[in-house]
């Protein structure tokens, strides 16, 4: 082997025994990498490795650094990079919390998240697997669903896939008979642990949730439609809007909630809506834009007489109905 591409790929395997072996608790001695090269069949010197060591060091806009500890039981050890341990468990939250990614593929994923720190960091990600008990999607296929979404996005074309709905049998049944969906994708969104894609069809903006997609495609030949309707769209508004993603009439509905709940208003309306003091002291109004649907009116009892409507009148009537419904139901 030449000298200089052997130089590289020791410099490359001290890296990796840098990256997986080290960390501020587990420093390693420079006679100990000479061992830890040997072991992957490369021979090398004491002074070559520290040579290396500040060549690592050295390297233009590097995202890591190579820290000596001195004193009894010192080494060298790789800072956290290009993740902190405590960026890599937020990662690892994620995808647990990922309802349409499955058991089998959150665990890959979180392998090869792991090989971004030491290996004894590395056990702590483990730990976080072990304790997690979230529902989680069966079905793999969704991943490359909201891969080919991706991309037809990127390119700028339409895509056609069945919508389909859950059976009794846990079955996922396309709607329609299997009728075929062509839309014009322009954004995929989260909320609630699913994907949505908004799209454009029909002369409007619509969502779909991605993991109820099935035989997703592209169509290269039909560039997309509706950038002048998207132009104009507010994705955070509009998610804002809708309770459990269920489409409703938009209308301006104006709450009456006790002060207490302020901070739950502000954390589903955000900090944009007034919250509006009423004379008593003890209340507040917020004006806020609404879909209106029975998930919004299921969200307002859920706040018992805490929260009212008061304005406008039909949404309160409608509102007034759906309890007596309930009361019906409960006798």
């Amino acid at each position: 082997m030449p000298r200089k591409e052997g130089q590289k790929l020791k410099l490359l395997t001290l890296l990796e025994i840098l990256a997986r072996e080290t960390d501020e608790n587990h420093p390693l001695s420079v006679p100990r990498m000479v061992e830890l090269l040997g072991e992957r069949g490369i021979v090398a010197e004491r002074k070559s490795v520290y040579d290396d060591i500040q060549t690592l060091n050295n390297m233009p806009g590097s995202p890591f650094e190579i820290v000596q500890q001195r004193g009894r039981g010192g080494g060298y050890y790789m800072t956290d990079a290009p993740f902190e341990l405590a960026e890599l468990k937020l990662l690892v939250d994620a995808v647990y919390a990922s309802k349409f990614i499955t058991a089998r593929k959150s665990k890959i994923l979180i392998d090869k998240l792991g090989q971004f720190t030491s290996r004894y960091r590395q056990e702590e990600l483990d730990r976080k697997v072990l304790v997690s008990g979230r529902v989680k999607s069966q079905d793999e296929k969704i991943l490359y669903s909201v891969d080919t979404l991706h991309r037809a996005i990127t390119v700028g074309v339409q895509v056609q896939f069945r919508y389909c709905d859950w059976d009794l049998q846990k079955r996922m049944v396309p709607r329609h008979d299997g009728q075929l969906y062509c839309v014009s994708p322009w954004v995929l969104v989260w909320e609630n642990g699913n994907y949505y894609l908004i799209a454009y069809t029909e002369g409007r903006l619509k969502h779909y949730r991605v993991d109820k997609m099935a035989r997703v495609e592209a169509l290269p030949d039909r560039k997309r439609e509706g950038a002048e309707e998207y132009a104009n769209f507010d994705v955070n508004a509009y998610m804002q809007q809708m309770f459990g993603m269920f489409n409703g009439p938009l209308k301006k509905v104006t709450l009456r909630c006790e002060n207490r709940f302020a901070g739950a208003m502000i954390d589903r309306f955000g900090t944009g809506p007034s919250l509006i003091p009423c004379p008593d002291g003890d209340h507040f109004n917020l004006m806020v834009e609404i879909q209106v649907s029975p998930q919004f009116f299921g969200w307002v009892a859920g706040f018992g007489a805490g929260v009212e409507i008061i304005d406008p009148p039909s949404v309160r009537a409608e509102m007034k109905r759906t309890l007596d419904t309930l009361e019906n139901l409960y006798r």
